[in-house]
């Protein structure tokens, strides 16, 4: 295939990750609780959060606390954890899908938090759930090209004010069955943060090195899932089907270069029950490998691989296979081997 969908890099480690949970735990009980109203009117089953996705709770954050301040406190703990200090960054790029303002990015205020030296460049990729697996694809293309030594990648969510928001806007009357499977998917989400530190694989051994992955993308599906902070709509059908093909695809277009049906852990997005049954079933992947955290942290976007892998990191061992993959709103998916 032409182009640069197929990706190898050959000096790029993963040398830190770190994450921060939101304190405020949000259950599914809860939530259909405050529509238990509509849930009776429209003869939809309590439980349905939990049975359906597969979500028992998810995080939120404490009315004291911001998104970007969360944020900024896992990236110093990453950059402590991977010994690189500020200074020494070449490069900040910003993932999230939650912004406070459109101008200007989110990633200014990252970089001053963190106190990065005028030379870093910074700024923000947005690409639905995919942003922080793609930031990682371009900082380790730019460690190789020699333009930086150590880069952070970072993402914050706050899933607040949509869940706040879609509730709000569900309990209304008039909603029928179809409108509120509309809105379904937003009330699955959670917040939540994560960073990443990247620097050169021949100065830091004890890093896990970034091999390569692939992209595809299926854009006529660009309006199936669409969301802002007023809620997200999603054709779930359109949006399941269209995903699982983009995937398979794609995972048989890599068979020509990547054999990953036996990797040690498959990092995926965490969206349901649901998707990762469907993935499971579509490409022949082993479920006992599969980590899930959606059940207790929800969707948290872009921010669910890097808080997973957080979470999978202490059972992870030298020369481990490490496969981070999922599919994003508009449709992409992407798929990006890491060797523990």
């Amino acid at each position: 295939m032409d182009g640069n969908a197929t990706t190898r890099f050959g000096n790029a480690a993963l040398l830190a990750v770190a994450s921060t949970v939101a304190p405020r735990v949000t259950t599914s009980a809860q939530i259909e609780e405050r529509l238990k109203p509509v849930l009776k009117r429209l003869r939809l089953p309590q439980g349905l959060l939990e049975r359906v996705a597969g979500i028992t709770e998810r995080r939120n954050w404490a009315d004291s606390e911001q998104f970007d301040i969360a944020t900024i406190d896992a990236g110093r703990r990453a950059l402590a954890e991977a010994g690189v200090r500020p200074d020494q960054v070449g490069l900040l790029i910003n993932t999230s899908v939650t912004r406070k303002h459109l101008e200007p990015s989110v990633a200014v205020r990252m970089h001053h938090g963190l106190g990065l030296p005028t030379s870093a460049v910074n700024f923000d990729i947005a690409n639905a759930c995919l942003g922080f697996v793609n930031g990682l694809s371009l900082a380790a293309q730019m460690i190789d090209a020699g333009q930086i030594r150590y880069a952070v990648v970072i993402d914050g969510e706050d899933a607040d004010d949509i869940q706040l928001n879609t509730i709000e806007r569900l309990s209304r009357e008039g909603i029928g069955r179809e409108d509120f499977m509309a809105e379904f998917a937003s009330l699955t989400l959670g917040s939540g943060a994560a960073a990443a530190v990247l620097g050169p694989a021949d100065a830091h051994p004890e890093g896990h090195r970034l091999i390569g992955g692939v992209t595809r993308a299926a854009t006529q599906f660009h309006d199936v899932c669409v969301g802002s902070v007023d809620g997200m709509f999603t054709d779930a059908k359109m949006l399941l089907k269209g995903g699982m093909d983009l995937v398979v695809s794609a995972w048989k277009d890599a068979k020509r270069e990547w054999n990953w049906k036996r990797m040690d852990r498959y990092i995926m997005h965490q969206v349901s029950d649901v998707h990762t049954d469907a993935l499971v079933k579509a490409v022949g992947l082993d479920r006992a490998r599969i980590p899930l955290t959606y059940p207790k942290f929800g969707n948290v976007g872009p921010a669910s691989i890097p808080m997973t892998l957080v979470e999978e990191a202490p059972s992870l061992r030298r020369g481990d296979r490490v496969l981070m993959m999922g599919v994003g709103s508009g449709l992409n998916t992407s798929m990006l081997e890491l060797a523990w």
